[in-house]
C-alpha cells in the first residue's frame, strides 16, 4: 500500500474534531532513455517497472519481447525517483522521435501530448472472443476487492486485466488513472502474457488515450466505472474496442462493437 497518514481537523455539523487521515502518496518520476530525458509523470510508487513498460509500450517506444533494464536512483534532495531505461537504440520505435520531454500530470490523460495520434490507417482489434455480462460484472468486483491503497486513502485508480475465461491476470493501483492501465500493460508485457489479456476494467472515466493504450495491447474489451468521453468513444469505434461505461449495480452501456458482450 502506498499510503502516509496526515492530521487534518475534519468539520462536523457543529463539531470539529483531530483526524489521521491515509492519504494515497503522489511522487514524480523521471524517465530517461539511454540517459536523455523522456518525461517525468507523476505517480505512485511502486510497479515502477512495469509502469514504464507498460507506458513505453503504449506510446511505440519499446516493444521487443526482452525485458528492458531499468537503473532506479532516488534523488532525495528533489524528491523524485529517477530511472534510466537502458535500451539498444536500434529497437526504439518510432514513438521514441516525437518524446514528450515535459512534465506528464497524473490526472490528465491528454498530458505532454503536442498533437493526437492518427490511428486512421490502422487495423482494428479482430478479436472473436465474448464476454458474458455478469463476468464483466465479476470482474469489477474482483478489481474491487483488490484496491487496499484506495480502501484506505480512498485516492487512488485502479486497473484490471482478465484473460477469455474471465481469470484475473493482475491489478495495478495508482493516483493516476493512465498510469494503473500502464501498469498493467507492463505487467502482462514482461510476463509474456499480452495474448492472454483480453479485457480490462478500470475505476474513473474512460478518455481517448486509455483506449489508446488498450488498443496497442490489442486487448479487446474495456470497462469503466464512470463515463467515458466522446473521443474515447470515436477511438473505441475506430479501433474496434469493445467499450462499455458506467458499469456499477449490475448495469452497464456499451458504446461501440456491442456483439462481444453476451446477454447470458
Amino acid at each position: 500500500m502506498a499510503i502516509d497518514s496526515y492530521q487534518g481537523r475534519k468539520f462536523c455539523a457543529e463539531k470539529v474534531i483531530s483526524v489521521d487521515d491515509n492519504l494515497t502518496i503522489e511522487r514524480a518520476l523521471q524517465i530517461t532513455i539511454n540517459g536523455e530525458l523522456f518525461t517525468v509523470t507523476m505517480r505512485t510508487p511502486g510497479n515502477d517497472e512495469e509502469l514504464i513498460r507498460g507506458l513505453l509500450f503504449s506510446e511505440d517506444i519499446y516493444k521487443e519481447k526482452e525485458n528492458l533494464t531499468i537503473e532506479f536512483t532516488e534523488n532525495e534532495e528533489k524528491s523524485i525517483t529517477e530511472a534510466n531505461v537502458i535500451v539498444d537504440e536500434k529497437l526504439l520505435g518510432k514513438g521514441y522521435l516525437n518524446s514528450r520531454s515535459i512534465l506528464s500530470v497524473s490526472s490528465c490523460g491528454i498530458c505532454g501530448k503536442k498533437e493526437l495520434e492518427d490511428y486512421e490507417n490502422c487495423n482494428q482489434i479482430d478479436d472473436a472472443n465474448k464476454l458474458k455480462i455478469d463476468n464483466l460484472f465479476k470482474m469489477f468486483e474482483a478489481m474491487k476487492k483488490g484496491q487496499p491503497t484506495f480502501h484506505q486513502s480512498g485516492g487512488s485508480h485502479a486497473a484490471a486485466a482478465f484473460t477469455a475465461n474471465s481469470d484475473l491476470i493482475t491489478i495495478m493501483e495508482d493516483i493516476g488513472r493512465h498510469n494503473a492501465v500502464d501498469k498493467v500493460i507492463g505487467y502482462v508485457a514482461n510476463k509474456g502474457l499480452l495474448n492472454d489479456a483480453k479485457c480490462m476494467v478500470v475505476s474513473g472515466r474512460i478518455s481517448y488515450e486509455i483506449v489508446t493504450k488498450v488498443f496497442a495491447a490489442k486487448i479487446p474489451i474495456l470497462g469503466a466505472v464512470s463515463a467515458p468521453s466522446t473521443l474515447a468513444v470515436d477511438f473505441a469505434k475506430e479501433l474496434g474496442v469493445t467499450l462499455l461505461g458506467f458499469c456499477r449495480e449490475d448495469k452497464a452501456t456499451c458504446y461501440s462493437h456491442p456483439y462481444r458482450i453476451l446477454e447470458k
